[in-house]
């Protein structure tokens, strides 16, 4: 891993690039850098996420989450290392079948509503979306792993599932999206 950091305030990004864990330099435009980026905001909404009232394995599991994110990113830091191991990508897979198995099945789409928590968790998949296909951009123009790309693919999945969770928290539901195959449905009942 490269250098830790010991000061903040370089002025080595002034010129517009920044230095990779390998000691490269590179754009700060560049389809890595962005993909970094997109990662990094990921793990800054989870931390935001977790500022709310959560069960406890939620919690658990999110914060978990954000110790392989970092990874994630170390990885993408370094061309070529791996850093996120394929258990990271099991892992989520046992918690995306733990926590949808609480939930009823789903009739219609959902709004990226309803408490606090879960609206969060709602923001938390749309940017690991993002992340996602940041990853894939530049899997396009680099040799990159897999467990990153699918790392954020399960997470993103696993996030919405979570919203659904947290928004059963003290009795309250999804936020159905008002498609007109409902209201027919409804009015005909």
């Amino acid at each position: 891993m490269g250098n830790r950091l010991t000061q903040i305030a370089t002025r080595t990004g002034d010129a517009g690039t920044t230095g990779l864990g390998d000691n490269t330099r590179v754009s700060k435009n560049s389809l890595r850098v962005h993909a970094m980026g997109d990662v990094d905001e990921l793990n800054s909404q989870i931390g935001v996420l977790l500022c709310e009232e959560l069960p406890a394995d939620v919690r658990t599991l999110l914060v978990e989450i954000q110790h392989q994110l970092f990874n994630l990113g170390g990885e993408l830091s370094i061309p070529g290392y791996e850093l996120l191991k394929p258990e990271a990508v099991a892992a989520l897979d046992d918690a995306l079948e733990h926590h949808n198995a609480q939930l009823p099945r789903l009739q219609e789409f959902i709004l990226p509503a309803g408490n606090r928590a879960a609206s969060l968790a709602h923001v938390c998949r749309t940017v690991a979306r993002r992340a996602e296909r940041a990853l894939v951009a530049l899997g396009n123009e680099e040799a990159i792993k897999d467990g990153p790309r699918q790392y954020l693919n399960r997470l993103s999945d696993l996030m919405f599932v979570l919203a659904r969770v947290l928004n059963r928290m003290n009795g309250g539901d999804d936020v159905y999206w008002k498609s007109e195959r409902l209201e027919q449905q409804g009015a005909a009942e």
